[in-house]
C-alpha cells in the first residue's frame, strides 16, 4: 500500500493555495479548481463535505487533533517570512524542542495546525559546531548515532 497524500478542508481553495504556496514555497502539481495537490503530497480540497459524503456543517473548523509539520533549513529566515503574512494566529512564541529543535505552530486560513521546525540535520551540525561528539548529540535528542548519521547524509 502506499500513502499518496494529504487532504485539507478549505473554505476557500484560491486563498489557501495562495497560503501554501507564497508562506512555503509549495509547488502545485495538479489543479482541478476545486482541489489542488501540491508536489510534496498535501492536497488542498473546497467542497469537502461532497467530496466525503458529509454534511458541511461537520467538517469542524479548527479540531486541534491533528498539524502538518515542515522542517526548514533557514528557520530564522522563515520567522522573517511569516512576519510579512497579517493575522497569523500563533500557538505561542517560538519553543524550543526537548531535543533541540526550535519550532513555530500557527493556524492556516482554514484552522489547521501548522508546525515549522528547523531542520534536523541543521540541529545537529548546531550541536556538533558547539564540540559535543556525535555520541553526545544522541544523548541530547535522544536520536541513536546511527539515525544521526543517515539525517546527517541525507
Amino acid at each position: 500500500m502506499t500513502s499518496i497524500c494529504t487532504v485539507l478542508a478549505v473554505a476557500d481553495i484560491a486563498a489557501a493555495r495562495k497560503f501554501y504556496e507564497e508562506l512555503f514555497g509549495l509547488e502545485v502539481w495538479q489543479d482541478y479548481g476545486i482541489n489542488v495537490s501540491f508536489t510534496c503530497g498535501l492536497a488542498l480540497q473546497q467542497a469537502f463535505g461532497w467530496l466525503v459524503g458529509l454534511p458541511e456543517e461537520r467538517i469542524a473548523k479548527r479540531p486541534n487533533n491533528m498539524e502538518i509539520c515542515f522542517e526548514e533549513s533557514d528557520f530564522d529566515g522563515f520567522l522573517k517570512r511569516l512576519e510579512r503574512f497579517p493575522g497569523i494566529d500563533r500557538l505561542g512564541t517560538v519553543t524550543e524542542q526537548g531535543w533541540g529543535q526550535r519550532v513555530v505552530r500557527f493556524y492556516d486560513p482554514d484552522g489547521h495546525i501548522i508546525e515549522v521546525g528547523e531542520e534536523m540535520k541543521t540541529v545537529i551540525e548546531r550541536f556538533l559546531a558547539t564540540g559535543m561528539t556525535l555520541e553526545e548529540v544522541s544523548v541530547r535528542t535522544d536520536v541513536s548515532v546511527g539515525d544521526l548519521t543517515k539525517l546527517l547524509n541525507g
